[in-house]
């Protein structure tokens, strides 16, 4: 196997900026994407590639994209592997509120007549708009005429029927990458759904994949009374850390260490590692359940209304965006510049802009800008200087790298070092204006660092409470290799496959980017 740092890099295949970019498309000769791009056709199939495309001449395309997407959505269960596999009832039940003892006198506590399990067949509609035309706002369509497709994920939630004895599991928690509200309160979420199921054995591994190799760092017990308060504060009761040890090693310390349960939490990347683990687990015919809970502040993976962490991160950016709303409305032709996070996706810019109300201008990844020239970012403050009297720019920190060297050095996860677009915006700013003669007071701030380390908010609280106990659920219910997520306000499991093929993108023809341009009232900057 190779090094994690292979494994985990994000798959960065990101279609054209232009079309709808929170899926993936059909790729065309540039004659044909120019000329269905000038009548906004919207390819879409929620698929990574099609090879061989669709046949949209076959009568039965339909039916056979249907049952394609069944196929890839199917979530791997250790039944795959193990087809002897027995299941128990499940020893999660709210009826029964005696704690579940190690005798498990009478067998596997059950009731049969609580109605709170998810049958496995329980299916969540992944797209809920039927869009008439492929020019409408927005549009995601399968083929050019837009045709409707049904598509269907599965349910998560609790079982009946589990196929791992609470008392035989080693459960472990390990949260990699950078930091994001809401991660202790996703721990601890964890750790209490698996003491109610009966297991004894919870463990932490510190400072993310690199605690499955490093002798010095000893992996943490965890109980509720450890983690009863984690979620008061931010950061990681674990830590987390980037890159680690190659899969084989990190399979090899899991049996060793007698895990069969591992709870991941993270991003595209982590989930990459994720996945790898479970098919090195299948190929050592090891029976573990792996199961992802998508940690990305930036809101950027496939399939998902959210992630875990963005509505906290939005209601921080506020804080940022209004100090430098006084700035600049303070001073003379003052003009704030607030660089928020998002490497490849433009969302906590886009969505911190519409909560504010004080942002004139808003530059993301997904939409190219020029800076100079009669059309360009630097010309309109230069309008709002003479209208207003001051300005306001929300920028994320993926826009604008064509203006920034590139170095080509990466980081432990194999992301590419970014450079720093708000100190570039702010010196060409000031370097505009003063050759223009007009003064300009231009300040700068860049809180991503406040915004990772505060704790979740009320509704990122709950989040990451329900995502927690789905993880637990899904890992009993048996199966592996997929992530919880919520889609459609229900909470579903997919294939992590489907998930990290590529970063979760703005799509600049959204109604949402739409009414983010209405707010601020930019013109096109390209």
């Amino acid at each position: 196997m190779g090094t994690l740092s292979h494994a985990i890099a994000p798959k960065l295949a990101v279609p054209c900026h232009g079309l709808s970019s929170s899926k993936p498309r059909i790729l065309r000769s540039n004659s044909t994407r120019t000329a269905s791009a000038a009548r906004s056709r919207r390819v879409f199939a929620g698929i990574k590639s099609q090879n061989p495309p669709i046949d949209f001449s076959d009568p039965d395309w339909k039916s056979k994209f249907q049952s394609d997407f069944e196929k890839r959505f199917n979530i791997p269960h250790i039944t795959d592997v193990f087809e002897d596999a027995q299941s128990i009832p499940s020893t999660f039940c709210l009826k029964m509120r005696t704690p579940v003892t190690e005798e498990f006198a009478g067998g596997y506590p059950s009731d049969e007549e609580w109605h709170g399990y998810i049958n496995n067949n329980d299916r969540v509609l992944l797209k809920t708009i039927y869009y008439s035309s492929p020019t409408s706002a927005g549009a995601e369509c399968i083929d050019p005429d837009c045709t409707w497709v049904e598509q269907w994920v599965h349910r998560a939630g609790p079982r009946e029927k589990i196929y791992f004895k609470p008392e035989e599991v080693k459960a472990a928690i390990v949260t990699c990458g950078g930091l994001c509200p809401g991660l202790n309160d996703v721990i601890r979420q964890i750790v209490i759904t698996l003491e109610i199921y009966g297991v004894k054995k919870i463990v932490g591994i510190p400072y993310g994949y690199r605690g499955f190799s490093d002798k010095d760092l000893a992996e943490m017990p965890l109980t509720r009374k450890v983690v009863q308060n984690v979620h008061l504060s931010g950061g990681s009761l674990l830590g987390v850390s980037r890159g680690g040890p190659g899969i084989s090693a990190i399979v090899d310390s899991m049996e060793e260490r007698g895990i069969n349960m591992l709870f991941v939490l993270g991003g595209n990347g982590t989930h990459a590692g994720a996945n790898a683990i479970h098919d090195e687990c299948r190929r050592r015919r090891l029976k573990v359940a792996v199961v992802g809970v998508p940690k990305t502040i930036d809101n950027d993976i496939l399939l998902m209304d959210k992630t875990f962490g963005f509505d906290t991160a939005v209601e921080e950016a506020q804080r940022a965006i209004n100090s430098a709303y006084i700035e600049a409305h303070s001073a003379y032709h003052g003009i704030g510049i607030v660089k928020l996070m998002g490497r490849s996706s433009g969302f906590i810019a886009m969505q911190s802009s519409l909560a504010s109300g004080q942002i004139d201008i808003c530059l993301i990844p997904e939409v190219p800008f020029h800076l100079h020239g009669p059309h360009g970012v630097l010309r309109h403050l230069k309008y709002l200087i003479e209208t207003k009297g001051s300005a306001v720019v929300c920028v994320a920190e993926g826009a604008g790298q064509n203006f920034l060297q590139k170095t080509n050095a990466k980081d432990a996860s194999g992301n590419i070092v970014l450079g720093d677009i708000g100190v570039h915006l702010q010196q060409e700013t000031k370097k505009y204006f003063k050759e223009i003669g007009i003064p300009a007071d231009v300040k700068y701030i860049d809180p991503t660092y406040m915004i990772r380390a505060c704790r979740a908010n009320a509704s990122d609280g709950i989040l990451c409470t329900v995502l927690g106990q789905n993880a637990v659920h899904g890992a009993f219910a048996g199966y592996s290799g997929i992530t919880v997520g919520i889609c459609n306000t229900h909470y579903v499991y997919l294939p992590i496959p489907e998930v990290i093929s590529y970063p979760r993108l703005v799509d600049r023809n959204s109604r949402m980017w739409h009414r983010c341009l209405t707010s601020t009232g930019q013109p096109d900057f390209e």
